[in-house]
């Protein structure tokens, strides 16, 4: 984000945005509730919610985009915005850290205790090994996601995007525009490609590996985990789109360009958090 050397707070004008965004995000959560459950309208409700957030952020952000350009973000404001967005990764860590937690927990203490010898007498045929399809047998027969080869082809993909965008974020502080449009263009790219390898992934776990988000506690935290962390892939390849759009414009200096920097902190994150979710999840 461009900054001027104002030493003073922009105090912007009041915002209609925050209560347009919710009523689209409670549109959204509703519409999600029904559609679980079964009910048909429950979809059309969700995809609304989805359009109209997307539709007030547009006008939100371009209006933040157009304060800044324009100057009248000083310093203070510089600031900010880079507490702002350590504390949203702050809280994007402990999200996962809960999802983390879980994954540990039904591994190693609930799936051992239900395997202990006080149990056996409840659950008789019960093995306290990992996969588990649970000890009441209810639970449909899957093969787990191995490491090979999608998630590491994922995993040199990701890793990869990382160096682009640090060689994007270089060129642009030496002031090289044209560089850092083909390191963040490059970055995109291989943002996109990682899902759309994931999206493979799951269609080749629904299809041939019986593997669901009903598949027991395996199940449901490979997908939860793996499937929220898409989830950021894809908005952090978003708003990468965004900033490679905005410095093909011309927007951002060599010494003034946080809208670059606070995304490119989001994409680093979510490298680390792969990293995390490939030993624990394929290889563990």
């Amino acid at each position: 984000m461009s900054s001027s050397t104002q030493p003073y707070y922009y105090v912007p004008e009041p915002s209609r945005h925050p209560v347009r965004a919710s009523i689209g995000l409670l549109a959204f959560g509703f519409g999600m509730s029904q559609w679980v459950n079964g009910v048909d309208w429950g979809a059309y409700l969700t995809g609304a919610g989805v359009v109209w957030v997307l539709f007030v952020l547009y006008q939100w952000f371009g209006e933040a985009i157009a304060e800044s350009e324009s100057g009248r973000n000083g310093v203070n404001v510089d600031i900010s915005y880079r507490w702002s967005m350590s504390w949203f990764i702050f809280s994007e860590i402990m999200f996962f850290g809960a999802f983390f937690s879980a994954l540990f927990y039904a591994r190693s203490i609930a799936m051992p205790w239900l395997g202990s010898i006080d149990h056996q007498l409840i659950w008789p045929n019960f093995a306290a090994n990992w996969p588990n399809a649970g000890p009441g047998g209810l639970v449909e027969s899957f093969q787990t996601m191995g490491p090979w080869p999608i998630p590491t082809i994922n995993t040199a993909i990701l890793l990869t995007s990382g160096l682009t965008i640090t060689w994007a974020h270089h060129a642009l502080r030496e002031n090289n525009r044209k560089q850092a449009i083909q390191g963040l263009a490059l970055t995109v790219a291989l943002g996109f490609l990682f899902v759309c390898f994931q999206v493979y992934e799951y269609v080749h776990a629904y299809s041939e590996l019986n593997l669901k988000l009903t598949s027991g506690i395996y199940g449901s935290t490979f997908f939860m985990l793996t499937g929220f962390h898409g989830f950021h892939v894809t908005l952090g390849a978003i708003m990468l789109a965004v900033v490679l759009v905005r410095l093909m414009k011309g927007h951002f200096t060599a010494e003034n360009h946080f809208g670059f920097e606070g995304a490119a902190w989001y994409w680093h994150f979510v490298d680390v958090v792969w990293l995390g979710l490939y030993l624990l999840i394929y290889w563990m």
